[in-house]
């Protein structure tokens, strides 16, 4: 009976202690849990004011055409899917991608004198030049342009600029949201812009002292047709990609247009 005793009495003690040391311990982890949840907490705070800030910057775009917008991005979505794309797609079968690649180099090599232009105006000197050694590299040695030997063999970069990023870079507001039939989301600042870019367009068809590549409507139209549809079919996934993550297709492109031209004037 003694020793029966001495166990029991030794297993109580250490239950005993055994209790004790979880009662010490259990404070400890409630402690950390509470710390985690607050962390927790914060992070779906931050997470939360960073998607309401998001949304702010979203409902500040003026939009007073919103239902014009929309039937015009209706109307360009159609055009796009039922039309453009499937032209591009059988383009695609029939000419080689390198082939696709330098007709884009060249249309792009013709747009330098905008580009150059429109950084001087903003006071990017070494952009200009930048844009400069490659015109001149990519127009001789790239063949009028059809290879991008700048880029890749003395790692010229470009810097696309036009008139609604100088107006932009000056402080002058975007304005109203608007949606141009086949050429898509803008607004009213970037619209006004295409004009005077115009006049350092080499494709455009008014009169110039200069050579430019059309002369009439119809062969300017042809060309920027062609421009277009060479372009969508070196990039005709990306379309699909956007219009798959979109609930509401109008707002969501006309929120990145506005997002990516703004990325564009701080850069």
């Amino acid at each position: 009976m003694r020793y029966a005793y001495m166990v029991f009495l030794l297993f109580f003690i250490f239950g005993i202690s055994g209790c004790s040391s979880k009662s010490i311990e259990k404070p400890q982890e409630t402690a950390l849990l509470q710390e985690k949840t607050l962390a927790q907490d914060e992070e779906f705070d931050d997470e939360f004011l960073q998607e309401f800030e998001d949304e702010m910057e979203v409902e500040e775009i003026y939009d007073p055409f919103n239902s014009y917008n929309r039937m015009m991005t209706r109307f360009n979505d159609g055009l796009f899917e039922y039309v453009l794309i499937p032209v591009a797609k059988g383009y695609k079968l029939v000419v080689h991608q390198e082939i696709r690649e330098s007709v884009d180099n060249f249309f792009h090599n013709l747009y330098y004198p905008s580009r150059v232009v429109n950084n001087l105006l903003q006071g990017k000197f070494s952009n200009a030049s930048e844009e400069t050694g490659r015109f001149i590299i990519n127009s001789t040695i790239g063949i009028l342009g059809l290879f991008d030997v700048a880029k890749k063999k003395f790692n010229l970069n470009e810097h696309d600029e036009d008139f609604g990023q100088t107006l932009g870079f000056y402080g002058v507001g975007s304005g109203p949201h608007i949606v141009l039939p086949l050429l898509g989301p803008s607004n009213l600042r970037d619209t006004l812009s295409m004009y005077p870019d115009s006049f350092l367009n080499p494709i455009d068809y008014t009169e110039r002292e200069w050579y430019t590549l059309s002369d009439t409507l119809e062969e300017y139209i042809a060309l920027r047709t062609y421009e277009q549809l060479n372009s969508t079919s070196l990039n005709i996934n990306e379309y699909e990609k956007l219009k798959k993550d979109a609930v509401d297709l109008y707002p969501y492109l006309r929120d990145i247009y506005e997002q990516y031209r703004e990325k564009q004037i701080r850069e």
